[in-house]
């Protein structure tokens, strides 16, 4: 069965003929039931029963119309006072129609008026006066997200959730190639770019400042050359890098305990990934845990142990 909601129009008598009457007739004709008094009421009726009981408390809506005839009439100020209440204590709608240059109710002034100029001509407002008692809205349908949030995950510590992602893309690159520099193709999907460009770029240089990226800019309007720093890839691997910290310890134990004094070595002996690896190394270098000389093609030597990093894996 249809239901069409009740609305009660509160006005003053003057204002029937030159407005409300028209009114009530073309809310009622979109599906609206229009209470007004000169349809409801007959005579012998109480008043208070009609309009406080039956008029305004089943009514899902009232609507008061304001004029400068209608803000004086003690009547209408008591229909605001229940129409008042009863938004407060079941959130129905209350409307103010203003159809005069007249002094809007205190009560009235935080909520959203609805202007008529001219009571011949109101179409568009009426429309959404109408829009407003069947709770519709022309704010347009939310369409699908992009395929890129599919990839929002947990953040990494400091980054936003765009940020994040391209972030995140760039040290697993790193991880998987073994090298800290990034190709723009980690941030690509079928060979198409995962986030509109001038979104990458920015976010590209926002990881640049924060010391995530290392940019090395050029001229022409390319991309930067993206480089993972040490802390931007242990910001990532603290939270996304499964067991790190079991790495992490391994790595420490194949320098105390075992003693090996060089990444080639401590790469047999442990099954991790290389880029893994030497990343603790980087790590315990920039600490001051171990002194490491760098040799052209990847290796190292470890010359110096710290006591403080032997203490630990006691």
């Amino acid at each position: 069965m249809e239901m069409f909601p009740k609305v009660f129009i509160s006005h003053a008598s003057e204002d029937k003929e030159r407005f409300v009457l028209d009114f009530a007739k073309q809310l009622r004709a979109n599906g609206i039931d229009a209470w007004l008094d000169k349809w409801e009421m007959l005579p012998g009726d109480s008043l208070i029963t009609k309009i406080f009981e039956e008029g305004i408390k089943e009514a899902q809506a009232v609507i008061v119309v304001l004029s400068k005839n209608s803000v004086e009439k003690p009547w209408v100020k008591h229909e605001l006072d229940a129409a008042c209440v009863k938004r407060i204590n079941t959130g129905s709608k209350l409307i103010p129609v203003v159809i005069d240059d007249c002094k809007v109710p205190e009560v009235l002034k935080a909520t959203l008026w609805e202007c008529i100029h001219d009571t011949a001509l109101y179409q568009p407002s009426l429309e959404r006066i109408v829009a407003s008692i069947f709770g519709a809205s022309e704010k347009p349908a939310l369409g699908k997200a992009p395929a890129y949030v599919d990839g929002f995950g947990v953040g990494v510590a400091g980054h936003n959730n765009l940020d994040s992602l391209i972030c995140m893309l760039a040290c697993e690159f790193a991880l998987e190639t073994g090298s800290r520099h990034v190709s723009i193709s980690a941030f690509c999907k079928n060979g198409e770019l995962i986030i509109p460009e001038h979104q990458l770029r920015e976010s590209i240089e926002v990881l640049g400042e924060h010391g995530t990226f290392d940019l090395q800019h050029s001229l022409g309007g390319e991309f930067p050359s993206i480089s993972v720093t040490d802390s931007g890839f242990e910001l990532y691997a603290r939270d996304h890098v499964e067991n790190y910290q079991m790495v992490f310890r391994s790595v420490v134990s194949a320098i105390v305990n075992n003693g090996f004094t060089s990444l080639s070595d401590i790469k047999k002996a442990l099954d991790f990934k290389p880029f893994l690896i030497e990343h603790v190394l980087r790590i315990l270098a920039g600490g001051r845990k171990i002194s490491v000389s760098w040799f052209i093609g990847g290796d190292c030597s470890i010359n110096n142990v710290s006591a403080s990093l032997r203490r630990s894996l006691s």
